[in-house]
């Protein structure tokens, strides 16, 4: 049986607080809670296969109310969990070993991670997937001093020509933010060997670089499904949470 993770754990884990907040706000922000529009899901997918075509299984171990989740399961076997109970997925707490269910060691980790603790999902991904890990963040975690070493060791860059749209609580299918996000893998030394990337990658990370791509104008309106704004979409979203992920 899982256990649910405390308040003050996630508490402990948040990002600032904002004054103005009322008490969903301040939870959703704790959670660093900003749905992935589901496109942008299988984008990630199309590029995992890129690196890794036999990749099957995926843990998807930060799946909120399962907007990444649910869409790459439309092509991988996903076993999702959350620290809170969105009402999807197993409730977890990914960051503490003990608190995991599953013995079963996935393909991949891949996920939307809270940004704060980006390099411990990286560093707790390597150990419970056979392959590698990918994460789905802004663009400018590369522009830090302090995630030098962990940028240093990617495998792969996917950079999306278009805006992918992320709202404090909830998915925004008709919002558009200046904010530039990319798929990022990391991948065991093993994995990378029979990638087919594997020369492009040995090349680059000689110069502490890696191979990256962009993904395409256009994929959002090929990867976006006719039933995903009933899936995934709030009939009516709380005014409050107009707010784009910075």
């Amino acid at each position: 049986m899982s256990r649910q993770p405390s308040r003050a754990v996630m508490e402990a884990r948040a990002p600032a607080a904002v004054e103005t907040d009322d008490a969903q706000e301040a939870l959703y922000r704790a959670l660093d809670f900003f749905p992935t529009p589901p496109w942008a899901g299988r984008a990630g997918g199309e590029v995992l296969l890129l690196a890794d075509p036999s990749a099957v299984t995926i843990d998807e171990p930060a799946c909120g109310q399962g907007h990444m989740a649910a869409p790459l399961g439309e092509a991988f076997s996903v076993r999702a969990s959350d620290i809170h109970p969105h009402g999807f997925g197993a409730i977890e707490d990914f960051l503490d070993p003990s608190a995991r269910t599953s013995a079963d060691r996935p393909d991949w980790v891949f996920t939307n991670p809270p940004f704060k603790h980006l390099g411990a999902f990286v560093d707790r991904g390597l150990e419970v997937a056979r392959n590698g890990v990918g994460l789905l963040l802004r663009t400018t975690a590369l522009e830090s001093e302090g995630r030098y070493d962990l940028m240093s060791r990617l495998s792969l860059q996917a950079t999306f020509s278009e805006r992918v749209s992320m709202r404090l609580g909830y998915w925004d299918p008709t919002g558009s933010f200046a904010t530039a996000y990319s798929w990022f893998l990391w991948m065991h030394p093993a994995a990378e060997a029979v990638s087919p990337l594997a020369e492009a990658i040995a090349a680059t990370r000689r110069f502490k670089a890696w191979p990256s791509l962009l993904i395409p104008p256009g994929t959002k309106a090929r990867l976006t499904r006719p039933d995903d704004v009933r899936r995934f979409a709030p009939a009516a979203p709380a005014p409050l949470f107009d707010e784009a992920r910075p």
